[in-house]
C-alpha cells in the first residue's frame, strides 16, 4: 500500500478503519495511530486520530478506560460499544457497496486516447 493517501478519501474512511482496529484489540490513541501506520497509512498522524477517537466516543461508539502507565500519565484505552459494533457492521457493508460501484465504473474499457488535443 502506498505511503501517501488522498486526505479526503482517508477522512471518509478513518472512522471505519479505527472501529475495525479497535474491534480487533482495544488500544490507546498513539497505539491506534501506530497500527494504522503499520497497515500502510504511513501519513496518518496522532493529530488526525485523536479527534476521530473523541468523535466516536461522543457518538457512543467507543467506551474508554484509564490504565496506569509506567512511562508517564495513565493511558486512555478505547474499545467498541454495542453501538460501535453495529456502526462497524453497517459501515463495512456500505464501504463494500461503494467500492463495488466505483470499481464497476472504473473497470469499463475506455476508447483510445486521441494523440492531439481537441
Amino acid at each position: 500500500m502506498s505511503s501517501s493517501h488522498d486526505p479526503q478519501l482517508l477522512k471518509g474512511s478513518l472512522s471505519l478503519l479505527l472501529l475495525h482496529l479497535l474491534a480487533e484489540k482495544e488500544s490507546y490513541g498513539y497505539e491506534a495511530a501506530q497500527r494504522l501506520q503499520a497497515a500502510g497509512f504511513a501519513d496518518v498522524l496522532e493529530g488526525t486520530v485523536y479527534p476521530a477517537l473523541t468523535r466516536l466516543e461522543r457518538e457512543g461508539r467507543l467506551a474508554t478506560r484509564l490504565v496506569a502507565s509506567s512511562s508517564g500519565p495513565a493511558r486512555k484505552y478505547y474499545r467498541l460499544t454495542p453501538d460501535g459494533y453495529r456502526a462497524l457492521s453497517s459501515g463495512t457493508a456500505l464501504w463494500a457497496r461503494h467500492v463495488a460501484a466505483v470499481d464497476a465504473v472504473l473497470s469499463r474499457p475506455l476508447p483510445d486516447v486521441p494523440e492531439k488535443g481537441i
